[in-house]
């Protein structure tokens, strides 16, 4: 059984920064993806941003592309979102999610692909 868990969420002021981190554990993988989702109060979930490590090519959402970005470290099973110029609307609890096994690119921002899942990082957007 693989064990997700993300770290990093917090107070941060509209146009600011943050980073998040996420880490999956338990056994080895030679070809997975990792992604980010979120979900507000009262809002679906929403896809956020994902990166296979076989390519190490992103997928962002409109949302938050130019603003985030996603990197993996290809000999760990782990991924960074940095999340950058912060909207009140970015405000959620992040998921990360993580698929241990091949995937067309097109299909990273279906929640129902992956197979693992933390249990959520806060992000709070307050002055």
């Amino acid at each position: 059984q693989v064990q997700v868990l993300e770290s990093g969420g917090g107070l941060v002021q509209p146009g600011g920064s943050l980073r998040l981190s996420c880490t999956a554990s338990g056994r080895t993988f030679s070809d997975y993806s990792m992604a980010w989702f979120r979900q507000a109060p009262g809002k679906e979930r929403e896809f956020v941003a994902a990166i296979r490590n076989s390519d190490g090519t992103p997928y962002y959402s409109n949302s938050v592309k130019g603003r985030f970005t996603i990197s993996r470290d290809r000999n760990k099973l782990s991924n960074q979102l940095q999340m950058n110029n912060v909207k009140p609307d970015d405000a959620a609890q992040y998921y990360c999610a993580f698929r241990g096994s091949r995937i067309a690119f097109g299909s990273l921002p279906q929640s129902d692909v992956y197979d693992y899942w933390g249990q959520g990082t806060q992000v709070t957007v307050s002055s």
